[in-house]
Order: structure tokens, then C-alpha cells, then sequence
């Protein structure tokens, strides 16, 4: 086992208070009960204590405190399906994504707001990486290139000298 605890949903921990009591009032001491649920014994002590005071509201689920997810799981995979996708399909001038137009497309298509710096850690902590474009010349000539390296290089190119060994 390597030592982490799976992650529990709100639900799940509320199932997991509630059968804990259930086993408790049922006769089973609290240290078994732990066992069973792989748990401290000290918080099915909590629990039952809770339990005594305020009865099965306090073992309810609370709400997790801090400020809501900007979206739903449902809109991260339409999001994350829009990323397998080229920019261009979405009216883009370039195949580039940037967390600037990730951005624009959730606040056109989801009415949600995200600013472009939080949208790169968003991006990056969901394995995407920040993409640098080519940069070319719009006067860029590929035909006189191609030339140039097929006649003109190979005329200026170092000769490299033969190597000569000496022996010490």
C-alpha cells in the first residue's frame, strides 16, 4: 500500500459517519468499528459524541467552505474536448491556443469569467503545457530560401579540415 487515502466524496464520509453510529448503537465497540471502516478511533469517538448531542443532523455532510468552482465537471470536459480541437475551428486566426482565447471561448459559450492567469494555472494543472508560436517573416520568400540553401550554403559552407592524430 502506498500510504495515501483514497479521496472521499461529501456523501461518501457522510455514509461512513452514519454507519459507524449505526455499528456503535448496534454494540460493536468503537475501536472495532474503526478498524472495520479504516479509520482513527478517535473519530468514530467524535462521531458518536456528535451524534449524542445533536442527533443525525450532525452527522450531515457541510457545505466545503471557500469560494465555488467556476465550473461544473460537465463544462471542464467540453472545455478540455475544445483543446483537442484547432483554434481556427472556433473562428481563431491561428492553430494557437492561449489562455487568453480558452478564456474568451468559456465566457462566450459557458457565460463564465476567467482571467487568463488563473485560466494558465487552471490549464497547466490539467497536464497542458504553454505553447509558443513560430514566429516567421510575412515577407518571407520559401522559394528563394530553398535556393539559397541548395546552391548558395553548400559555396560558404566551413570546409571542415582532415584531423590529423598524433601520438604522444
Amino acid at each position: 500500500m502506498d500510504g495515501t487515502k483514497p479521496k472521499l466524496t461529501a456523501a461518501a464520509k457522510e455514509a461512513r459517519r452514519r454507519l459507524a453510529v449505526e455499528k456503535v448503537l448496534a454494540g460493536r465497540s468503537q475501536v472495532d468499528v474503526a478498524d472495520f471502516l479504516g479509520v482513527h478511533p478517535t473519530s468514530v469517538a467524535k462521531w458518536m459524541a456528535k451524534y449524542r448531542a445533536a442527533g443525525e443532523d450532525a452527522l450531515a455532510a457541510r457545505p466545503v467552505p471557500g469560494r465555488p468552482r467556476f465550473l461544473t465537471t460537465e463544462q471542464e470536459v467540453e472545455v478540455r474536448g475544445w483543446l483537442l480541437r484547432r483554434p481556427t475551428e472556433f473562428g481563431f486566426r491561428t492553430d494557437l491556443w492561449t489562455a487568453g482565447r480558452v478564456a474568451q471561448l468559456i465566457r462566450e459559450k459557458l457565460g463564465v469569467e476567467y482571467h487568463p492567469n488563473y485560466l494558465r494555472e487552471w490549464l497547466s494543472k490539467r497536464g497542458y503545457s504553454p505553447q509558443k508560436p513560430v514566429r516567421r517573416a510575412k515577407q518571407r520568400n520559401a522559394e528563394a530560401i530553398e535556393g539559397w540553401l541548395a546552391h548558395d550554403y553548400p559555396a560558404v559552407q566551413k570546409k571542415s579540415r582532415p584531423i590529423t592524430l598524433t601520438l604522444c
